[in-house]
């Protein structure tokens, strides 16, 4: 086959290699999905994205999201990835300012903001989580279920199981065993994203931490979906307040990834940062 137009770009992040990659494959219509999983699975990053021609009317372009071991209906750093490599590859918008994304869960809307991006997060679905999981969850991550203030399974499209540690200095100092959560029962979850907030007044606001070694990714570096649903619980629970924060993720992987949340009456929750592509070329397929 033909090659395909290709980047890596690292999203949540203005400087390279400080935030988290995603593998971008352009014009991917001749594609099957075994390939694509393939490619995922080569690319060996937390996802893997596929820009095809849209089926709806509206979309700007149709994505395909990858980890390594399965696709996904929505990711938030991919969307945000994505829109960067396409409007870089020269696509332009139906709607000025704006992209929409036809994904498997639906259309996703993107708002450009200078060097930002933001998607318009989809409507979270919040239920509970059952106290013997969330000492098991406690146990695995190393710390006391007294340690879990807040606690949700949230759904935006991936489902994170999302729990609130007493502080963002707690957050980082966790060592967890990747093998046990894994083999924890996941209730539907991708993984276990957990945050901690930071001295009130302070931004970055709090500290995010995200494991999915289930699906082949032991740490996301700084994670779109688990922001989206910590930024859902934030909401939901009024942990914050003001109209927005920023959030810390990847440091303890040796990255410095920045989540901006914007909470708004309409829309409900923006979220997004900035992208910058690290790699440009030709994928051979």
């Amino acid at each position: 086959m033909a090659p395909v137009p290709f980047q890596q770009v690292d999203v949540f992040s203005a400087v390279p290699f400080r935030g988290n990659p995603v593998a971008v494959v352009l014009d991917a219509d001749a594609l099957t999905g075994e390939q694509m999983q393939a490619i995922a699975n080569w690319t060996n990053l937390s996802e893997t994205t596929f820009v095809c021609t849209p089926s709806a009317a509206e979309a700007d372009y149709r994505l395909r999201i990858f980890t390594p071991k399965s696709e996904l209906r929505f990711a938030g750093h991919p969307t945000i990835g994505s829109a960067h490599a396409v409007l870089r590859h020269g696509l332009k918008p139906r709607t000025a300012g704006f992209l929409v994304q036809e994904c498997g869960q639906g259309l996703v809307r993107l708002r450009i903001d200078g060097e930002r991006l933001f998607l318009a997060l989809p409507k979270p679905v919040l239920r509970e989580v059952a106290a013997a999981q969330v000492s098991a969850l406690a146990g695995a991550l190393g710390v006391s279920p007294d340690a879990v203030r807040a606690r949700a399974i949230v759904d935006v499209g991936v489902a994170w199981i999302t729990l609130q540690l007493t502080d963002a200095e707690l957050v980082r100092r966790l060592q967890p065993d990747l093998a046990h959560i894994a083999a924890l029962d996941s209730a539907g979850a991708v993984g276990v994203t957990v945050f901690g907030l930071a001295t009130p007044g302070l931004s970055p606001a709090m500290e995010v931490r995200s494991f999915a070694p289930a699906e082949g990714v032991p740490e996301d570096p700084v994670c779109g979906s688990g922001n989206g649903c910590v930024a859902a619980l934030v909401l939901q629970q009024r942990l914050l307040a003001g109209t927005g924060y920023v959030a810390a993720q990847g440091r303890c992987l040796g990255r410095d990834g920045r989540v901006e949340v914007q909470f708004d009456d309409d829309v409900g929750i923006w979220l997004g940062g900035h992208a910058v592509t690290c790699v440009e070329g030709t994928l051979q397929t």
